[in-house]
């Protein structure tokens, strides 16, 4: 496992801050929609990516970026459909009961795709 310095986990933790303090902001100037859309800012990976740099340099740079690029997409297209499954389940379970839902799909989901892909 890759030991992370403190200057990467802080600024991962202020961009990831940030990018929740701007979608709630748009949400409430431009509606729930555009919110929406801003919510779908990828934050966690951009940080990730900026970050890198602190623990790798070289080819190891490189190779960290291609995976962490490659993990972004699978997690991406998981969003999405978590997405779609939680617009269904808000409007049949009511907000509490389906946000649950949604977030222990996206948790049986996404261990699911780790496992799948960790062993390809």
């Amino acid at each position: 496992m890759v030991e992370l310095s403190l200057s990467a986990l802080l600024i991962r933790f202020l961009l990831g801050g940030s990018a929740v303090v701007l979608c709630t902001i748009v949400g409430k100037k431009l509606g729930e929609r555009a919110g929406g859309i801003f919510a779908a800012f990828p934050a966690v990976y951009l940080a990730a990516l900026l970050t890198a740099a602190f623990d790798f340099d070289g080819e190891a740079l490189i190779n960290h970026s291609i995976v962490l690029s490659k993990g972004a997409l699978i997690g991406m297209a998981i969003n999405i459909v978590i997405a779609i499954i939680a617009g269904q389940l808000l409007v049949k379970q009511g907000w509490k009961k389906g946000l649950t839902s949604a977030m222990m799909c996206w948790a049986v989901f996404s261990a699911t795709v780790v496992i799948i892909t960790s062993q390809l």
